[in-house]
């Protein structure tokens, strides 16, 4: 039997299967029984109150286990695959619901999304069930974007990891809610928010970064996405100076550019836009070593995919560890 065949059994099953998506490595568990999908939330020590994203090959799967109007049906056509994820009432069977509680968090909604990965859409047209997929990692730690990442954070909790090599994207997908009148961005991520409003025609409501927050999709908790060094934002290069200087260069530091003339241990230059988004998770798993102390990270104009990556860094920096609030 080939892995892909190994992968689709497993997940038919009952089984933990880790693969790739074009934005992070997520972890696969049947989404139609609650017994197999609450092996997701033991193994990422997860809370149940934080609802899962169901993952299809193809728009007509997605269309029996989510209600799709007309706006829903305009996106999918256009985005699908891709990283969109869109939250759209639940379907029913003799009054109840298809896809279970456990898996939405109680909520009358599901996120549902059609990934952009060859390896991941065989997986799931050879399954031919719906695979709910948080990312496949310790519950709020760094999103994985390889194969080794899930290794080193899950090991033996997962039945299987199929490798795709590093994702494409590298941020979680962009989450739009559809159940009301007015669509609403509620987590910014690989596919960019004016591509979106676009195609929509109208502005996507979007309260920003601003907890506390209801969880209606995931990655909306106020600490998420954290590594275990502490992390720091800066909106003013002049105020990440100013706290170098305090730190007496014991930082790191992030930024589109690099940053020049600023006491540190290294300045790193993630690139702008996309390519900030594909490297911004591996630069912080690759950080999180106690010799760095402190990241100190200068916050990407909200534009693009800028937007996904302040989000994430917000939420970086509001661990455990990190800084309680952005400075400058």
């Amino acid at each position: 039997m080939d892995t892909l065949n190994q992968a689709s059994e497993l997940l038919r099953s009952g089984g933990l299967v880790a693969f790739p998506t074009e934005t992070v490595y997520g972890l696969g568990a049947r989404a139609d029984r609650p017994e197999a999908a609450a092996r997701i939330f033991q193994a990422k020590n997860r809370p149940s109150f934080d609802p899962l994203i169901v993952h299809f090959p193809d728009l007509e799967l997605a269309t029996r286990w989510a209600v799709f109007d007309d706006r829903a049906r305009r996106l999918a056509r256009r985005f699908w695959p891709g990283p969109l994820t869109l939250v759209l009432p639940r379907t029913m069977h003799e009054g109840t619901p298809r896809i279970p509680d456990l898996v939405t968090s109680g909520l009358d909604s599901v996120g549902v999304r059609v990934p952009d990965q060859p390896l991941a859409l065989e997986l799931l047209r050879r399954a031919d069930v719906p695979v709910a997929a948080p990312s496949a990692n310790p519950f709020g730690y760094v999103s994985p974007t390889t194969a080794e990442h899930v290794r080193q954070g899950l090991g033996s909790r997962v039945d299987l990891i199929l490798d795709g090599g590093p994702c494409a994207v590298g941020v979680e997908s962009t989450i739009v809610d559809l159940c009301g009148d007015h669509p609403r961005l509620l987590r910014p991520g690989g596919l960019a928010r004016e591509l979106l409003e676009d195609e929509l025609g109208c502005p996507l409501e979007y309260g920003g970064f601003a907890p506390p927050v209801r969880t209606e999709a995931p990655g909306m908790l106020e600490s998420h996405y954290a590594p275990g060094v502490p992390v720091e934002i800066f909106e003013d290069p002049s105020h990440l100076h100013a706290r170098a200087n305090a730190l007496h260069g014991r930082c790191v530091l992030l930024s589109e550019r690099g940053l020049e003339g600023i006491p540190c241990l290294d300045s790193i230059a993630m690139g702008e836009g996309p390519a900030m988004a594909v490297s911004l998770f591996a630069t912080l798993r690759r950080l999180d070593n106690p010799v760095h102390e402190r990241i100190l990270a200068l916050l990407p104009a909200p534009q693009g995919l800028g937007l996904a990556v302040r989000d994430r860094l917000f939420r970086a920096a509001k661990s455990r560890l990190g800084a309680a609030h952005p400075i400058g």
